[in-house]
């Protein structure tokens, strides 16, 4: 299965911005995840979500300003990310993982790997 993430673009600091992750078959993954990479920097996890279920888990760094959502039957994951900031400046990556609930934060545990989309937000 094949993971495409899109919605990404240049905002200004406050705005917001929803990402879309469309898989090309079924998802049969445990997690499916939203992570980020800055330049210069690792990646690093942003939000998860429990594909059968529901539950979901976010980064300190985006807790009460970023939400993720799902559409089963629409095979998608979302990222609707509100208050951004300068520091969200990252491409961003949906991914999915078969791991148990604590792997949801790390990026190795990832597989399934989408292409990015770009965000960029200006002060």
């Amino acid at each position: 299965v094949q993971l495409q993430a899109s919605g990404g673009g240049l905002v200004q600091a406050g705005g917001s911005l929803r990402l879309s992750c469309e898989a090309s078959g079924s998802i049969s993954a445990t997690f499916m995840g939203w992570l980020r990479q800055a330049p210069g920097k690792e990646r690093e996890f942003v939000a998860a979500i429990r594909w059968f279920g529901g539950a979901t888990y976010y980064a300190d760094s985006v807790k009460g300003r970023f939400t993720v959502s799902k559409d089963n039957a629409k095979e998608s994951v979302y990222l609707q990310m509100n208050g951004l900031k300068p520091e969200d400046t990252a491409v961003y990556y949906c991914a999915s993982t078969i791991g148990i609930t604590s792997s949801v934060y790390a990026p190795r545990m990832y597989h399934s790997w989408g292409q990015g989309t770009l965000v960029t937000v200006s002060s």
